[in-house]
C-alpha cells in the first residue's frame, strides 16, 4: 500500500505503530491480524520469530519472582490487539539490600573488591551513590539519569536499543555496557579511556548526548539546590560538601558494590556441586575452553572468574562497520524484537550521518588499536542483550556466529584488517556445539540478581515533589 500524504519512508522509526493511514478494512481484519502496512519500494519488515526469547525482543523472564526485561511487556506489539502491559514507576517497589557485606564477603567466583585507600566503602556513601544514579535532576532539563541507560532490571544495561539514546532521544554511538562487577577493571567505557570509578561518571554527566550538563561547576551548582541532599555529603565525607572528589566517590561506591556471583556455574567450577548445571552446560564450558578458544578473552582463573582479560582487541566487527561493503537495505530495530530493512539511500536523507568509531584508536592514536574494544565480562549474559560494543548482535547465536565464521580479515575490496587480533580464527562450530555453548553461559547468572534489582527499586526516581 502506497502513503501518498506523508513521506513515510523518511519518517519510519516515528510512524510505524500509528493507525494514521489505515483504512477501516485493515483495522477492522482483527486483533491477531499482523498490520498489513509495509511498503516495499522503501522497507520490510521483519516478523518476530515464533517462541523468541531473546532479552532484546522485549519479552520479559524471571528470575526468583522478579521481572527481567523492560517495563512494558511489548509481546504482540506487532498486532492491532496489542494492549500495553507497563509496570508504572511508582509501582516499582523494592527493599533497601545490605550491599555492603561483599567487601568482606564476595560472592563464589569473584575475588576480593580492591577499593581505593582514598575512598573507603561506607553504607552512607553506598546510599548516596545510589540516589545519585536514579535521579533525573542531574541531567540538563531534569529528565535523565543513570538509570536510563543502566536499567537494573535489564542487566544494568538497556535491552530496548542497539545503542545508548540521551537526552532529549539523542544518539550515540555504542551500546549501554552493563556494570555488573566494574569494580574489578582498572579501565572503564568500551575503549577503555577512564582509568577508575571515581572519574567515570564525569564522562556521562557532561557528555551532550548524555546527560548534557554543561561543566563541573554547573553539575554542583544544581545539586546545591535540591534540598533533599542537604547534609547527606557531609554525612558520608566527614563533613566535607559535594564537589567534584565527593560526587564521583559517591557514584564509584555505589556501582563497586554491583558485583553479582555465586552462579550455577561457580558452584559446580569451585565449590564441586556436581549437580549444579547440566550435562549440555558442561560440554559447553569444554567448547570454551577448548575448541571455541572463547576462554582466551574471557579467562577463567584457579580460585575466581572474571570472564575477561580486561584488554582491549580488534574481533573485526569495529573493521567490518568502518570498511565493510554498506548493505542496500539496512536493518533497524523499530519496536522491541521487531525490525524493518530500510534502503539506506531512504535513511541516508534523513538520518545523521553514521558516527565515525575505531576504538581504542581515540585515546592512543596508535594505529595498531584501530578497531579494538575492551573484553566484556560473561557473567550475566544471557541479561544483558543486545551485544557487542555497537550493540549490533541481538543473540547469542549470532555473536558465536561472528566468531564462529574468524572475524574479517578483509573486506569485499580486499583491503586488509592488518590489526585483527591472532586469537580470532575460524571456529568450526557446528549448530549442536553453539547450543552447548550458550547452555554454558546460561550457567553464568549470579545469585543476588533479584536482590539488587529489589535494592534499586527501593530508591526514589528523581524529583517526587516538584519543589526544586
Amino acid at each position: 500500500m502506497k502513503y501518498s500524504s506523508l513521506k513515510v519512508s523518511l519518517l519510519i522509526p516515528f510512524f510505524f505503530y500509528s493507525n494514521y493511514g489505515f483504512s477501516e478494512e485493515i483495522t477492522a481484519q482483527g486483533a491477531d491480524k499482523v498490520r498489513d502496512f509495509y511498503n516495499e519500494e522503501h522497507f520490510i519488515i521483519e516478523e518476530p520469530e515464533a517462541g523468541e526469547q531473546s532479552p532484546a525482543s522485549g519479552k520479559p523472564q524471571t528470575i526468583n519472582g522478579v521481572r527481567i526485561g523492560p517495563g512494558d511487556d511489548k509481546t504482540g506489539y506487532e498486532t492491532t490487539g496489542y494492549t500495553t502491559n507497563s509496570v508504572a514507576i511508582t509501582a516499582r517497589q523494592g527493599i533497601k539490600a545490605d550491599l555492603i557485606r561483599v567487601v568482606e564477603n564476595p560472592p563464589l567466583g569473584l575475588p576480593k573488591i580492591p577499593v581505593p585507600v582514598d575512598n573507603p566503602l561506607t553504607a552512607e556513601k553506598i546510599n548516596l551513590g545510589r540516589k545519585l544514579f536514579f535521579d533525573r535532576r542531574l541531567s540538563l532539563n531534569d529528565t535523565f539519569s543513570c538509570a536510563m541507560c543502566h536499567v537494573p532490571e535489564q542487566g544494568f544495561t538497556s535491552h530496548e536499543v542497539e545503542k545508548a539514546v540521551g537526552l532529549e532521544g539523542r544518539s550515540n554511538r555504542r551500546n549501554s555496557p552493563s556494570i555488573y562487577n566494574t569494580a574489578y577493571l582498572e579501565r572503564l567505557f568500551h575503549d577503555n579511556r577512564e582509568t577508575s570509578l571515581e572519574n567515570q561518571i564525569w564522562g556521562p554527566l557532561l557528555s551532550k548526548n548524555e546527560m548534557a550538563m554543561t561543566s563541573f561547576g554547573h553539575v554542583l551548582q544544581k545539586l546545591s539546590t535540591l534540598k533533599d541532599y542537604d547534609g547527606l555529603f557531609e554525612a558520608a565525607f566527614d563533613g566535607e560538601g559535594a564537589n567534584i572528589l565527593t560526587l564521583g566517590k559517591a557514584f564509584a561506591s555505589y556501582q563497586r558494590v554491583l558485583v553479582s556471583g555465586n552462579s550455577a556455574f561457580d558452584r559446580w567450577y569451585f565449590a564441586n556441586e556436581e549437580d549444579a548445571i547440566s550435562d549440555q552446560a558442561k560440554r559447553g564450558f569444554e567448547l570454551f575452553r577448548g575448541k571455541g578458544q572463547c576462554i582466551s578473552c574471557h579467562s577463567v582463573g584457579e580460585k575466581t572468574a572474571l570472564f575477561t582479560d580486561k584488554l582491549a582487541h580488534n574481533t573485526g566487527l569495529g573493521f567490518k562497520r568502518s570498511m565493510g561493503k554498506k548493505p542496500e537495505k539496512e536493518r533497524m530495530l523499530i519496536a522491541p524484537g521487531t525490525y524493518a530493512y530500510v534502503k539506506k539511500s531512504k535513511k541516508d536523507l534523513v538520518g545523521h550521518p553514521e558516527m565515525a568509531d575505531v576504538g581504542v584508536y581515540e585515546v592512543t592514536q596508535n594505529p595498531d588499536d584501530r578497531w579494538k574494544y575492551r573484553t566484556p565480562t560473561l557473567r550475566n549474559v544471557i541479561l544483558t542483550a543486545p551485544y557487542m560494543h555497537d550493540g549490533s548482535m541481538p543473540d547469542l547465536k549470532e555473536v558465536i556466529a561472528f566468531y564462529n565464521q574468524g572475524g574479517m580479515l578483509k573486506n569485499e575490496s580486499g583491503f586488509p584488517n592488518v590489526t585483527q587480533s591472532p586469537l580470532i580464527q575460524p571456529l568450526g562450530l557446528t549448530e549442536n556445539e553453539i547450543n552447548d555453548l550458550i547452555a554454558f553461559m546460561e550457567t553464568l547468572t549470579g545469585d543476588n540478581i533479584a536482590e539488587v534489582i529489589s535494592d534499586a527499586f527501593s530508591t526514589p526516581v528523581g524529583d517526587t515533589t516538584n519543589e526544586h
